[in-house]
Formats: C-alpha cells, structure tokens, sequence
C-alpha cells in the first residue's frame, strides 16, 4: 500500500495540464469492440482504472499498439469471446467499475455480454438496473448467477424500442447506446444521460457510422446500422481534475495557470467556484486562478439564507466535485451546505477533515454545513488513509494547506483517477514524496 508524505502551508506557482477525462475514457475504450477496424484514441489519461481497462481489452483478443504518450490503436477484428466466461475475466472485471461497460459492445456486435459485479469507490450503492433493463428493452434476455455474481445478457438480434430511463445514468446511457448503434430499427432514449463525455461518445460514434441524433439533450434517437467502421478520436481534458486544481490553488492561496481546460465543457463548474468567492480567469481556454492571499467569501442567496451546493445530472453540477468543494469551503469567509444527494457513503470522509481542525457539521449522510476559517486558523497535519479517488485528492488538498506533515495511505485510490499526480504536483512547487 503506497503512502504520500506532505509538507504543507507552500504556496504553489506556475502552470498545469490537465489530463485526458477518465469518465471518458472508461466509454469510449469500450467502443473499440463495436468494430473490426482500427479505432486510434489520443489523450488516454495513464491511470490504474485506464490502464486496466486497456489490459482487459487486450486479453479479450484486441490488438493494441501505443503510438506516443497517450494515444494508441485498437483493432478488434480477432476478440476472444471464451475469455468472457473465464475465471481471469471474472477476477479482472470485478476490480474496475467501468468494466460494466464492455457489455453494450459485446452484447451488440456479438449478441451476448458478461460482466461479474463490478468494483470502484467505496461510496455508497451504485445499482445497475438501469444498464440491464435497457438491454431486456432492446430483446436481449438476461440472467444473474447470484452464487457468482455474474450478470449475463443474450441475444440473436438486438431491435430498436423506445425505453424511458428510471435515472439518467452516463455509464447506464453509454452502455444501451453502444448496444443499439447496431440494432435493428430505431432505439429512443428518454431521460438520457447528456454530460459532454457522453456527447463524445455519441460523436465517436456518428464518425464510425452510427446514426444518432439528439446529442446534448435528454432525449437521443439511434438508427441502427449494419456495421461500424474505425475513427480517430480525441478525448476531452478531465474536468474533475480541473476542478480539483481550482481548489487547490484556492486553498493554498497560490497563483495558477490551468492549460486548455475546454471551457464550453466546463458547465456550471466556474460558476460554483465563483459562488464560494474564487476568482476565475479566463485567457483564451486557460484558467487563470489568481493569488487569493485576502482569502474568499461564500455568497448567501438573494434572500440572504445560506448556500447550498448540490449535485445533479448534466447540465448540473457532477457529484464528483463535491467532496473538493466541501474541502474548498473549511478555508472560505461563510457557511455553505454540501447536499450529496448520488451516494449515501461520499461525505463520511470529513471525520478526517474533522481531526485537521475543519469545522463541519454532518447532517446525515447526505448533507454536510461547513463553517469557513476564513484562514484565520490553519489545518493541522496529521495521518489519513484515502477512502476513493475523489475524497483522496480533496484530502490531498487539505494537507498541502495545513501546517506541518501529512501522511496520507492507500494512495492506490488516487493513481486511479489522476496520472503522476506527485510528480505534477511538484512541477508546481508541492512537497510531497511517494513512499
């Protein structure tokens, strides 16, 4: 188990880039095994959920060459369809959350899709009812070994419905879009997912032959071809890094540039970080984050009642930036409520923040009241294990604040969704050393 060793209280400088988008990445790499041809992706962020994804694909028979940082070819024209039963799969698959994914591409170009119950973040109840009932919606027949926790669908030829999603899941979108592309008719989808890493997708998609229409609402319309063809991609900087970069100028009150950030996909991002009194520059598709050495003051409504920042579907804030926010926060002028209304295990990462001198109040396991220090008192440094990638880096963040060392174990949580964090970390003048 890895550990991060943290001297905190420097102020950082300089420019940072952000990395390909994860959340991207895990659809987008499943959506090689829709066609024979080669399919060249570039910006592939090397991150341990990334790169076993990668390796899963590659045991499934796809021939993968790396072209240069980031960018590879994948060409699924010889897939292994016997190492879906296999007891490697059945471990491999159940170790990465996006691995739920491969079963749209295999169920619609092969007619059958099998995945075991998928890991990822410990963060509460993460249901995948919506993926298999629009499957069963398309004509495929389902099956679960509950002794082995295997889910399985079927069938001889998927055919285009019009289905109404009990929740606009992205990964749950993703996947029927990727079986339906090759369905027979046309597939409606009500309630669909619409975040810009799905857009991408669905782009991808259209390049490679597919017939969507639709993309960027809640409502997308696929005609069903007979094949699709390969395409060369390019994926969007990850704006959940970028994301916590803001916050962690913000809290360390440093000046930062943040690099080609694609501002018309940061959504009500730079708003937020506005409302809790960040300032945010933007110079051409940079982010330029001043020194806030006066601190920053959370807004009240019009009404003068306390803020409150909640997660919601696209075009809403993403539940992934929430645990940064509420770090953000225990350094403002103000109070604000944190509502996590995705995950009931998300917040339980403040006890943390609690023992470094935050002042939160836990509500219940969806809500959280944080009282600003106004950075008239700083954290404290301690010794923290890191619960899931999110509240990693929001608990990284606090410790490159607070005064004096941090450690922080179970940093294997954090490779998962940020590439070479320390060593990017220490470009910008961070003191922190993997251990």
């Amino acid at each position: 188990m890895g550990t991060f060793i943290i001297e905190g209280g420097h102020q950082l400088h300089g420019e940072i880039t952000p990395q390909g988008a994860k959340n991207e990445a895990l659809q987008i790499l499943c959506a090689v095994l829709l066609t024979p041809e080669t399919v060249t992706i570039h910006n592939i962020p090397d991150i341990l959920d990334v790169n076993k994804l990668i390796a899963i694909l590659e045991d499934l028979g796809v021939k993968i060459q790396k072209k240069g940082k980031g960018s590879y070819t994948f060409k699924a024209d010889d897939v292994n369809l016997d190492y879906l039963q296999s007891e490697a799969y059945k471990k491999d698959g159940r170790g990465l959350r996006g691995s739920i994914m491969l079963v749209g591409p295999m169920l619609g170009r092969f007619g059958q899709g099998f995945i075991p119950k998928p890991g990822g973040d410990k963060i509460g109840r993460r249901r995948l009812d919506t993926h298999f009932e629009g499957f069963v919606n398309l004509g495929a027949k389902f099956r679960y070994n509950r002794e082995e926790h295997f889910f399985g669908v079927e069938a001889n030829k998927l055919k285009g419905a019009y289905m109404l999603l009990d929740e606009a899941s992205v990964t749950g979108t993703a996947n029927i879009v990727m079986a339906a592309v090759l369905a027979e008719g046309t597939t409606t989808i009500y309630n669909a997912a619409c975040e810009p890493y799905l857009q991408q997708l669905c782009k991808m998609l259209n390049k490679m032959g597919a017939r969507i229409s639709g993309i960027g609402s809640n409502l997308l319309t696929i005609e069903g071809v007979e094949s699709l063809g390969g395409t060369e991609h390019r994926m969007l900087p990850d704006m959940i890094e970028i994301g916590s970069w803001v916050g962690l100028a913000a809290m360390t009150q440093s000046e930062l540039t943040i690099k080609n950030v694609s501002w018309e996909n940061l959504g009500l991002i730079p708003s937020v970080f506005g409302k809790l009194g960040i300032r945010l520059q933007q110079k051409g598709d940079d982010i330029h984050i001043p020194a806030h050495s006066k601190g920053y003051e959370i807004q009240n409504f019009i009404d003068g009642s306390i803020l409150t920042i909640a997660d919601a579907p696209w075009p809403g804030l993403t539940p992934d930036l929430l645990s940064i926010i509420l770090v953000v926060a225990t350094q403002a002028r103000g109070e604000v409520l944190i509502h996590q209304k995705m995950f009931e295990s998300r917040l339980f990462f403040v006890d943390k923040l609690l023992d470094m001198g935050a002042k939160i109040i836990l509500c219940d396991p969806h809500r959280a009241t944080v009282i600003g220090h106004d950075f008239k008192s700083t954290l404290k440094a301690t010794t923290m294990v890191s619960p899931d990638i999110r509240a990693g880096v929001s608990l990284l963040i606090a410790a490159l604040s607070a005064k004096g060392t941090s450690t922080i174990h179970n940093i294997e949580q954090i490779d998962r969704g940020y590439e070479a964090i320390d060593t990017r970390l220490k470009a910008i003048g961070a003191h922190i050393t993997r251990v």
